[in-house]
């Protein structure tokens, strides 16, 4: 391998060979690979796709198996007397695999803090040798014996000259000889060139490899040499011996380095003089003979590459193949003795096993493994059920996949909560308070540290509502029970003294979709963000958009995209594009700029709120993406000019022309043509009693042809007339948006009167008898309704209680252009009568819920049905799930709980409807509209700045950054909202909000070439935000240094430096700095890779 590819800190682990060139684990060699997950990756082997056959004679993939996630493994070593694999790790462990199906025989501990160095199979045990350290232990992990050498050791290697004795060299001067029998040491062969890491052995000699680059040959009673070559000028990685041919492979020295040498030296011990080297077309790092028919070479190099070629000819290209490592480094290599598989152990702990056949053997003729007998359980207590304090914990339960017995579905239970039963009145009548404190004596009426609880006495003090809040809210003197579900409340940050950083995201997530942090101003819109993310023609819409206007709504949105696109589960913050939608003006006219006493009071009708937020980020986004069908370069020559005539995506999907005749009483009739994005529900007027039944096609029908009466003016008239407005569609959208206008308790009676008509029509249906207001139904009707020996299977009763909308609408122009609107089903196809160009079928997408809760000030919530390619780029499966967003909680729900809403809690705000089969009409492909010209020199917005030095120097086009490239980056921030905190009681302060910061300054500095350490960006961030704390102690950052009028720095745009640190990461660089992690979640970017944390070092300026 070509050492000088590597980053200099690649010492972190040992190698088998160099103490100078240990290769290191680093994340970053490739970035694409996955990451392990401790707890989601099994002990067993992993088997290889069914795609890859084994063909007889070549090797292929045969099974893959974990020994430690994320610790690199450092040998691999095949058992010569049982069919088990052995691998040990640079911490230290050691772990055995039976088998060619990789089963996980035995795991333990062979040395708390070093590396294993080599593995050694014997007929009772297994050596293990560490650097000082060499150790014997049984196969199932009981120590034999624990032989420990001088601290200033550093061994390397071992070899077994006998069944009784061992070689055992490092990089001192001296090879030691160890008897097995007395575990002790026999001779001591001093050597002339010190630092053996290799040893092998023929019948004629000892072969000795050198980290100098040389191979001893030396007798085998008195260790002297006999011969020696010089085989490589920098240092030896790896040579095997077989007959009379030796091979070799290394590094040589060139430019003040070590590179790896692309020709294997092989070497004749006949006549003890090298042969014509072999060129070979990888680096090669690991060789071994795998002598069948031929005397053929298996050579690896360190990437994963592998070659067969043999040793006396030339090698092939097509006989390379490449291992599918999980890490980046292939750290060891070992042949079976049977030569029918081959282990390779990589840098992320998993080792590889190939072979040649399905059914291999490592071994000619193997012992049997002996198992670990099975547990024997004894005989059970007898447990006495009337007793309440009799521990059910002494019945143990086994671990099984099954269902449980106790585990009823959750439409047949309800869980309750147990209340502490009431202070004895005698306490409270001897208490003697103290502050807030009480004192009283024990009335010794109970058993000691035992309060027996009676539930039966207190089931009926319980109402309808079950579940308890956790914080401390509602928790007063007549504690009443809470009516929302958990995962519906509002849900907040805790933060520690660390921030964030200890906060468990994944306890209320825990899929690998990204939720949206709520503690940012104006995040009411969180859930909405999600919905447009989860519309694939938007998502591609936006994220191939990119304009030259400073706030613009649709590039902030592309970007935030992105970011949810890289999460895998953690969750991100919209801090960006709220910044730029705070400067809007129309979205401050329209009264969606808050403050945040009105969100943190619940003075706002948030269901409203959203549905002018959705109005207006509709029409935002047709406007900015008018002229923008495809991406368009950050500084491209011709710039865009909105709102002219052409027509964006955004109203390709969206948008309906709409024909609206006004017919005044003397007969003039007006017609005029317009488009809407979105439609508004309009209800009937409820005053007839019994409220008439009206299902959601007819009243989707009357708000889309809406007819009412008003006052307009007729110009046939002169004046204001009284006049019959009417609507009529004359196509229909892609993607159809509906305000559901729940915003009084006459709409909220209308829909909850509509879902009981519906819930009696769905009993009707399952069971063939009427349900209605005040009639009794037996129990054995309610079981039998459920019950599939009757001949119906449906949900159960809980699942079509308050449900009025459907899952699908049918829509259809006639030739008249009358629409024609119907309740559909999910599975139900189009007839073949029907024309598909004026026939939509739409499938409910996403509802947007207000939740009703006073003690929090309420919140919104959506259900998104996230659709194929969403769980293919994040999961790697094909199927639909509906999903509660409700802001980083996300949890899969049933699609019933989609369409219910209990009126007094959960109102509907938004509906969603995708025409089906919507992806294949649009072009979905993303391509990245930042290009490299954003690192090139523009001008400052400060008017001054011209006058002064600068304090950098542009990239020029030759010296545009690389993957790989190094670049220093500091970034330095102000204060725009103070910390809000409260003190508790016993003197600790809890933080309530954290103080938002924003970034003020951003310099990048060069990692190579000639101009290494010299900045290529130092931006100061233009803001118009007011700014309550400049940090200066801390940032350098004075009062006028952000603004444009009196600032003689460089100042720029947040959008146009955000757009260079984005160009970089998307690049792959590797940034260098201190608390990255921190400033780049300031920033708002993602970071798909973190380097590991650098030693702490004082900050100089």
């Amino acid at each position: 391998m070509n050492f000088e590819g590597l980053t200099p800190s690649l010492a972190e682990f040992g190698a088998p060979l160099h103490a100078a060139l240990e290769p290191v684990l680093d994340p970053h060699l490739a970035p694409g690979l996955v990451e392990l997950d401790p707890e989601g990756v099994g002990l067993e082997g992993l088997p290889v796709p069914d795609a890859v056959p084994l063909l007889e004679g070549i090797y292929s993939e045969l099974h893959t198996a974990v020994s430690e996630v994320g610790v690199p493994a450092a040998v691999a070593h095949f058992d010569l007397h049982e069919e088990m694999l052995w691998v040990g790790n640079h911490g230290g462990h050691a772990t055995s695999f039976f088998g060619p199906t990789l089963e996980r025989y035995s795991s333990f501990q062979v040395n708390s803090s070093d590396d294993i160095r080599q593995i050694q199979s014997l007929e009772n045990g297994v050596l293990f040798l560490t650097k000082t350290n060499l150790k014997y232990l049984s196969r199932g992990g009981l120590i034999i014996f624990d032989y420990l050498m001088d601290e200033s050791e550093d061994m390397h290697s071992l070899l077994l000259t006998d069944n009784n004795t061992l070689l055992v060299a490092g990089l001192q001067n001296h090879v030691l000889e160890v008897d097995l029998n007395t575990v002790q040491e026999t001779q001591k062969y001093t050597v002339e060139v010190p630092g053996i890491t290799i040893m092998r052995q023929s019948n004629r000699f000892f072969f000795c490899g050198h980290t100098s680059g040389k191979v001893s040959l030396r007798d085998l009673r008195t260790f002297v040499v006999e011969h020696e070559f010089d085989a490589h000028s920098g240092s030896l990685s790896d040579f095997d011996v077989h007959g009379n041919l030796l091979v070799t492979c290394g590094f040589s020295s060139r430019m003040n380095g070590l590179a790896c040498d692309r020709f294997l030296k092989v070497y004749d011990l006949r006549m003890m003089r090298a042969t014509t080297p072999l060129q070979v077309h990888i680096d090669p790092f690991f060789l071994r003979f795998i002598p069948t028919y031929t005397s053929r070479l298996a050579i690896i190099s360190q990437t994963g590459q592998c070659q067969f070629c043999e040793p006396t000819g030339l090698a092939n290209p097509a006989d390379i193949f490449h291992v599918n490592t999980v890490g980046p480094l292939i750290m060891t290599f070992d042949v079976s003795a049977s030569k029918q598989a081959l282990a390779f152990g990589d840098s992320e702990g998993c080792v590889h096993l190939w072979a040649d056949s399905p059914e291999v053997t490592f071994n000619a003729y193997s012992r049997e493994t002996d198992f670990a007998l099975p547990c024997m359980v004894d005989t059970l207590p007898q447990l006495d059920w009337n007793q309440d304090l009799v521990p059910l914990s002494l019945i143990p339960v086994p671990l099984t996949s099954d269902a449980l017995l106790s585990d009823w579905p959750a439409a047949n239970s309800a869980p309750a909560p147990r209340r502490a039963p009431p202070v004895d009145p005698e306490i409270l009548r001897t208490m003697k308070k103290v502050g807030f404190i009480g004192y009283a004596p024990n009335p010794r009426t109970k058993l000691r540290n035992q309060i027996p609880y009676r539930l039966k006495e207190m089931d009926n003090e319980f109402d309808n509502f079950s579940q308890v809040p956790e914080s401390p809210i509602g928790r007063e003197e007549e504690p009443h029970l809470y009516r929302v579900a958990k995962k519906y409340r509002k849900v907040t940050i805790k933060y520690s003294k660390l921030g964030l950083e200890d906060f468990d995201f994944k306890h209320y997530n825990k899929t690998l979709f990204a939720g949206l942090e709520p503690h940012i101003p104006n995040a009411y819109c969180n859930c909405m963000i999600q919905v447009l993310y989860f519309l694939e023609p938007v998502r591609c819409l936006v994220q191939n958009h990119l304009c030259q206007k400073e706030f613009c709504l649709g590039c902030e949105l592309g970007l935030l995209f992105h970011m949810l696109d890289l999460s895998r589960g953690d969750p991100c913050q919209g801090s960006n594009f709220l910044r730029a939608f705070r400067t809007i003006p129309e979205a401050s006219a329209l009264g969606l700029i808050l403050a945040d006493s009105d969100e943190a009071t619940g003075k706002v009708n948030l269901g409203r709120l959203i549905q002018s937020w959705n109005r207006f980020i509709l029409t935002q986004l047709h406007q900015e993406t008018q002229e923008q069908e495809g991406p368009q370069a950050y500084r491209g020559a011709g710039s865009s000019s909105f709102g002219s005539s052409g027509d964006s995506v955004i109203g390709q999907l969206f948008s309906c022309e709409m024909e609206n005749c006004s017919m005044c009483r003397c007969g003039k009739e007006t017609v005029r043509v317009s488009s809407t994005l979105l439609f508004t529900l309009s209800y009937p007027d409820s005053t007839e009693k019994p409220a008439k039944d009206y299902e959601f096609a007819q009243i989707l029908k009357r708000s889309i042809c809406l007819e009412q009466n008003t006052q307009a003016w007729c110009e046939n008239c002169e004046k204001y007339q009284p006049t019959v407005q009417t609507r009529n569609i004359r196509c229909l959208p892609d993607v159809l948006v509906i305000n559901c206008e729940v915003n009084s308790s006459k709409e909220a009676d209308f829909w909850k009167t509509q879902a009981e008509y519906s819930f009696q029509k769905a009993m009707m249906k399952r069971g063939g008898f009427d349900i209605t207001k005040g009639k009794e139904i037996s129990l054995r009707d309610w079981k039998d309704l459920g019950n599939p020996d009757t001949g119906h299977s449906y949900p159960s009763v809980e699942e079509l209680k308050n449900i009025w909308i459907p899952h699908a609408i049918k829509m259809r122009l006639t030739k008249s252009k009358e629409l024609d609107v119907s309740n559909w089903s999910e599975s139900d196809e189009l007839s073949p009568t029907d024309d598909p160009e004026s026939v939509y079928i739409y499938d409910l997408m996403a509802t947007v819920v207000h939740i009703l809760d006073p003690r929090t000030g309420g919140s919104l919530v959506g259900h998104i049905k996230v659709g194929e390619t969403y769980h293919q780029r994040k999961e790697g499966v094909t199927h639909q799930q509906w999903y509660l967003f409700n802001d980083f909680l996300i949890e899969p729900v049933d699609k019933c709980e989609a369409v219910q809403f209990d009126m007094s809690w959960k109102v509907p705000a938004i509906l969603y409807y995708a025409r089906r089969n919507l992806n294949a009409k649009y072009n979905l492909v993303i391509k990245n509209p930042i290009e490299a010209n954003v690192l090139l020199a523009e001008a400052s917005l400060a008017r001054k700045q011209r006058k002064c030095h600068a304090t950098f120097i542009p990239l020029m086009l030759n010296e545009m950054p690389q993957a790989g490239d190094l670049v220093g980056l500091d970034a330095e921030f102000v204060t725009l909202n103070e910390e809000e905190a409260e003190l508790r009681s016993d003197g600790t302060k809890s933080t309530i909000k954290p103080s938002q910061m924003s970034v003020a300054r951003i310099t990048c500095v060069r990692g190579q070439g000639p101009n290494e350490g010299v900045p290529f960006i130092d931006d100061y961030i233009s803001t118009q935000e007011q700014v309550v704390d400049y940090l200066t102690q801390y940032s350098g950052i004075k009062p006028g240094d952000l603004d444009a009028k009196i600032s003689s720095k460089h100042l720029t745009t947040l959008k146009s430096t955000y757009l260079k640190l984005r160009f970089l990461i998307d690049v792959g660089v590797k940034f260098v700095g201190h608390g990255l992690q921190k400033d780049f979640r300031v920033i708002n970017l993602m970071v798909t890779a973190c380097p590991p944390p650098w030693p702490r070092c004082p900050r100089t300026r």
